[in-house]
């Protein structure tokens, strides 16, 4: 039995979500195992990860992956941001 989770995340524009996207999407590759898969989705201001595993301690090891590193990339985008003077 395979296990699914969707994060749907929004943010205030489209470009703030294009930032964390262009972030997230090199991990997609690079940290899945044969237990867990993610894809990385955007529709305007709205990004999506979805994450599909074998079993449910694997879902829940990709979800805490995701969410850390979604956490990192916005905490980097409002450091950049706050550097800039832009927001």
């Amino acid at each position: 039995m395979r296990h699914e989770t969707v994060l749907t995340l929004d943010y205030d524009d489209q470009s703030d979500a294009a930032l964390v996207e262009r972030s997230l999407a090199p991990e997609i590759g690079d940290i899945e195992g044969d237990r867990t898969t993610a894809t990385l989705a955007r529709d305007g201001d709205e990004l999506r990860i979805t994450i599909d595993a074998a079993d449910l301690v694997a879902l829940r090891a990709g979800q805490n992956t995701w969410l850390s590193l979604v956490g990192v990339a916005e905490r980097c985008a409002a450091a950049g941001a706050d550097a800039s003077g832009s927001r």
